[in-house]
């Protein structure tokens, strides 16, 4: 059983950055994809920015460009930085690794982007 710890939400004004980390338990390296999800107020829980294991990147259309998905093996965490943040990126953003057979959810952390 993995566990995976969100980190780094705050309240930041339109325009600011904020960087989120996941931390896993185990080893990252043994998953396919690493994912930030969010879920905006009253909303559903979209994908936001993807990582595979051949370090490929995929992007949600309203954060590309703005946000920067990232890993680091050796401290088993990958992170999303988050720039132009706009009051619409405002949500819970979970982390997800998935594998072939299982795939592993955060307690997500709260983003909220207002002045």
């Amino acid at each position: 059983q993995v566990q995976l710890m969100e980190s780094g939400g705050d309240l930041v004004q339109p325009g600011g950055s904020l960087r989120l980390s996941c931390a896993a338990s185990g080893n990252i390296f043994s998953f396919n994809a690493m994912n930030w999800y969010r879920q905006p107020p009253g909303k559903q829980r979209e994908l936001v920015a993807t990582i595979i294991s051949d370090g490929s990147t995929n992007y949600a259309d309203s954060v590309k460009g703005r946000f920067t998905i990232s890993r680091d093996y050796a401290k088993n965490t990958v992170y999303l930085q988050m720039n132009s943040l706009k009051p619409e990126d405002t949500a819970v953003y979970y982390c997800n690794a998935m594998s072939k057979a299982s795939s592993y959810w955060g307690q997500g952390t709260q983003v909220t982007v207002s002045s």
